[in-house]
């Protein structure tokens, strides 16, 4: 299949990539799987070293980093430097934190009759990681850095549409020191993640991405025995109640719904607010919309740039004059500039029905889509009316309203008076369709670990 570096900005082919033989993959994995057992006790203090410099080597090259990743999927370049500071960030982050989040934890030896007890965190071995393009630095390194600290070594496939940034990443590791094969970028199409993932050297699998590509990774990883993480797609709610502070929430709403250019799983995408704001809500939402800037994603004035990749484009497209057809109101927007580039301005679609493809399907681009509901009751079972679970949004200080928003919206993550972002901090991840297990913080570097029990009685 092609490998290429497209710029969105232009539809204009910037690279092209021969795919690796099967003589090249059958290399990578042999040296993943050597690595793994030749340095898997290596010491916490090493890795932090070495990780301690990716970081070191992500703050010098954070220009010319960005500037490849704009270039390749078309994020601001603002929005590129701002990735590749996270990234550096989460580097530092597992630095420090891997070995207190990996040490052992004692039990009650007493209980079980022993004369100690305690479970142990190891490493499993190679594991591959299926990324998407959206976030293409942010989403390969939230698997990186943990799964490097654990000790294990990583195989990174790639998007077919942003292989220089994965060029960079399967040297960024070496470079800060990491033995040569800790962590490698494959450059193949889907049809040969099969052949990787069924490969016995090769233990588990993380993926972020549609749902019918965790469903595919999912059936071969159950056929072979191996686990998985899955970060799929989202279609986070947005609720806006009558105590909200209505013109802070239409700013972030404004963000939340356009960052990334539209392209994030855990933008919100269905706004859903209370009669009693809705007016006042909706006019400085589609105010703040349609004031953003489009256009050249490198121009540091810029808001939103294109969308990465042309059939993107012509979903959220059709998406649209979908709703548009079935009687939807376009409030600002929905209709596609003149001119190159894969652009789509910023656009809020209010009146939405259920048999429009906006009321369940995720729209990646910047497209919001806005309801009116009765109460908090509507709001929440609209809120929960969708097959993903990524993240949830709520406006309201009224704290009755914010413990019932808590528990009861179905999501993987709540955020109260904020918009739904990743922290290295905070586990990151979703329920239903939008997948399982967690990223970040101590449950995400855990999750490639055998967590052994130890038994040891006296004698």
């Amino acid at each position: 299949m092609a490998i290429a570096s497209v710029n969105p900005a232009t539809g204009e082919v910037v690279e092209e990539f021969v795919e690796m033989g099967e003589a090249e993959i059958e290399a990578r994995i042999g040296r993943a799987d050597a690595v793994f057992r030749g340095h898997r006790g290596d010491s916490y203090d090493s890795r932090a070293r070495f990780m301690r410099r990716v970081a070191e080597l992500l703050d010098a090259e954070r220009d010319e980093v960005a500037a490849v990743m704009t270039g390749e999927m078309g994020k601001t370049l603002v929005a590129a430097r701002a990735e590749v500071a996270k990234c550096a960030r989460l580097c530092r982050f597992y630095a420090e934190r891997a070995a207190g989040f990996l040490a052992d934890e004692p039990a009650d030896a007493e209980a079980v009759g022993a004369r100690r007890a305690y479970l142990r965190y190891e490493p499993l071995g190679p594991v591959l990681a299926v990324m998407p393009w959206n976030f293409p630095l942010w989403q390969a390194m939230r698997f990186a850095a943990p799964a490097l600290m654990a000790g294990n070594t990583g195989l990174l496939k790639h998007a077919s549409n942003v292989p220089r940034t994965a060029l960079y990443m399967g040297e960024l590791f070496t470079r800060a020191g990491f033995p040569e094969g800790a962590f490698q970028t494959l450059l193949i199409g889907s049809k040969s993640v099969e052949r990787v993932l069924s490969d016995p050297r090769v233990v588990a699998a993380t993926l972020t991405g549609s749902e019918g590509a965790g469903r595919s990774i999912a059936a071969i990883a159950g056929r072979e025995l191996k686990k998985t993480v899955l970060e799929l797609g989202g279609s986070d709610p947005f609720l806006v109640l009558p105590s909200a502070d209505v013109e802070a929430a239409a700013r972030t709403a404004t963000t939340a719904r356009t960052q990334n250019n539209g392209q994030s799983c855990i933008a919100a995408k269905r706004f859903i607010v209370h009669a009693d704001v809705y007016d006042a809500f909706a006019e400085a939402f589609t105010a703040n919309m349609a004031a953003l800037r489009v256009g050249d994603p490198t121009a540091e004035d810029t808001d939103v740039g294109p969308l990465a990749q042309e059939q993107g484009l012509r979903d959220v497209t059709e998406q649209v004059e979908d709703a548009r057809a079935k009687g939807a109101r376009i409030r600002c927007g929905g209709e596609r500039p003149a001119g190159p580039g894969w652009y789509y301005p910023p656009t809020v679609v209010a009146d939405l029905t259920p048999d429009m493809r906006m009321y369940t399907e995720e729209v990646f681009g910047p497209v919001a889509g806005l309801y009116r509901v009765a109460d908090l009751d509507e709001a929440i079972d609209l809120a929960n009316a969708t097959a993903f679970g990524l993240g949830a949004n709520a406006w309201t200080t009224d704290e009755d309203e914010q413990a019932r928003c808590i528990a009861e919206l179905a999501a993987g993550a709540v955020f109260v008076n904020g918009m739904v972002t990743s922290h290295p901090e905070l586990p990151f991840g979703g329920i239903k369709s939008s997948g399982y297990g967690r990223e970040l913080a101590a449950l995400g570097i855990r999750e490639f670990c055998n967590a052994k029990t130890v038994w040891v009685g006296g004698g």
